[in-house]
């Protein structure tokens, strides 16, 4: 599957009011995030940081969940996610190139 099928996929599956394009998909984003983060937390604290098949199943749904809002705010921006990729490794590439991936800052 395609970044471009997926976006189109995961489309017909975002069934929140127009009056709340971007800010709906961008909270949700920031929920399933900290979701992800906390079973994370959990898997250190309880798990002594050990994946076990059922944990590992469990975060790969809240990624896709993840993913899911990524598309949403992807096109509520009218942008390709594809294209918002391409970019982000482009940018990673040229801080590569310049010694610059460590450090802090969007414009390094």
């Amino acid at each position: 599957m395609t970044f471009e099928e997926y976006q189109e996929e995961a489309k017909k599956t975002a069934l929140y009011p127009a009056t709340y394009r971007l800010l709906y998909p961008t909270l949700g984003l920031a929920g399933e995030a900290g979701e992800l983060a906390n079973k994370v937390k959990k898997v250190l604290r309880d798990q002594d940081g050990q994946l076990t098949p059922e944990v590992r199943e469990a975060l790969l749904a809240e990624l896709g969940d993840v993913l899911w809002y990524v598309a949403q705010v992807a096109t509520d921006l009218a942008a390709n996610l594809k294209d918002v990729a391409e970019a982000n490794l482009a940018k990673l590439r040229s801080r590569k190139h310049r010694g610059q991936l460590q450090g802090s800052g969007d414009n390094r």
